[in-house]
This record gives structure tokens, C-alpha cells and sequence, in this order.
């Protein structure tokens, strides 16, 4: 299997993860749930292809509500949609399961003790608490991703300097939002979705 992530070899004094796509594999679960929850709110088949579900990553799902409507000039409900897909999503983690991503997963295990925390667009972290300092969700910052809020919320809880953290991130609007926030970014490569 080919290697997810090349993991620095720099040491930082704060570590700032993604979840979906960085530290668990569930993308291609997060992907289906949005094909099934878009198709019942009535969006056309060729709406949220892959690369549209990429270029959202680290958004609420709200957000990718409203960015759909007005991209297709759809009226989709944001509240509503993005409940279902949520639904749907949990239900389909219960049914499957979903695995970690090993790499990242074992490099966290690895920094001990050092400062560690999650900044997630996910709603729904379904992360320990035991080994992150702090998990974020968009429901604590003002802006969303790629906005750098998270990034810079989870340093400044951490009490450690931007210029100090490294971000791991497997989104170009999650690297935007490290970029933003003055940090360090390492990609951690996803599989496809085809």
C-alpha cells in the first residue's frame, strides 16, 4: 500500500490534526453519505462529484449546503440536508466501521506528552479525548476552514505560538487555512474515491 503521509522529522512545540481524511479513513464513507442525502434532497446526479467533495473538505456541512445551491441554483434546505447527511453518515459508521489512518495515527501515539489537538470540520469528533489536549469543530470559531480560526483557536488553547505548530491536514481548504495561520503543513495523501 502506498505511504499516506511523509511525516516531518522537525520537532514542533504544538501538533494540530484534521480528523476525516487525516487521523481516520473516512472519507469514501463521509463521500457516500453526501451522494445519498443530496440525491433525497433532489440534486441532479452530476452535483458533488469527487473533486466538488475534495474542494469542500473542512467545511460545515451547512456550508457545503449553501455552496451547492448557489453553484447549481438549487434551494436545497441547508439545515435539514446537512442533518440527513449527518444521519446517514453515523448510520453507515455503525454498519461499517471505519479504520485509522496507521501512519498518523502512530505518529500521535509517538509525541507523548507534547501539545495535541483536533481541528476538525467535522460536527461530530468521534475522537479521545485521552490523547488531544483540545478538539475544535466549526461551532467554535467564527470562520470555518480554509479560514485560518481553527488552526489559530487551537494554538492559542494549546499556549503555543502559530509559528510554533505544525498543521496535518488531507484538504487544499485545511493547507489554505494553515497557510493563513502562519503554520507548518504536511498533506496526508487520500486514497480515491472512484
Amino acid at each position: 500500500m502506498k505511504k499516506r503521509v511523509d511525516l516531518p522529522e522537525k520537532k514542533y512545540e504544538g501538533y494540530i490534526f484534521d480528523l476525516d481524511g487525516t487521523l481516520v479513513d473516512s472519507m469514501p464513507l463521509h463521500y457516500r453519505a453526501w451522494r445519498e442525502a443530496l440525491a433525497r434532497a433532489g440534486a441532479p446526479d452530476h452535483v458533488f462529484r469527487a473533486d466538488e467533495f475534495y474542494s469542500c473538505g473542512g467545511k460545515s456541512a451547512n456550508d457545503v449546503v449553501c455552496f451547492l445551491n448557489e453553484r447549481y441554483g438549487m434551494h436545497m434546505d441547508a439545515a435539514s440536508t446537512a442533518a440527513d447527511k449527518r444521519r446517514i453518515y453515523l448510520e453507515m459508521l455503525e454498519k461499517e466501521g471505519m479504520q485509522p489512518i496507521r501512519e498518523v495515527v502512530e505518529f500521535v501515539h509517538s509525541l507523548g506528552d507534547a501539545p495535541k489537538a483536533i481541528a476538525t470540520g467535522s460536527a461530530m469528533p468521534g475522537a479521545s479525548r485521552t490523547l488531544f489536549d483540545v478538539i475544535l469543530t466549526p461551532d467554535e470559531v467564527e470562520h470555518g476552514k480554509p479560514a485560518p480560526d481553527m488552526f489559530l483557536k487551537a494554538a492559542e488553547l494549546l499556549g503555543v505560538a502559530p509559528d510554533r505548530c505544525v498543521v496535518f491536514e488531507d484538504a487544499e481548504p485545511g493547507m489554505k487555512a494553515a497557510e493563513a495561520a502562519g503554520m507548518d503543513c504536511v498533506q496526508v495523501r487520500r486514497p480515491s474515491l472512484a
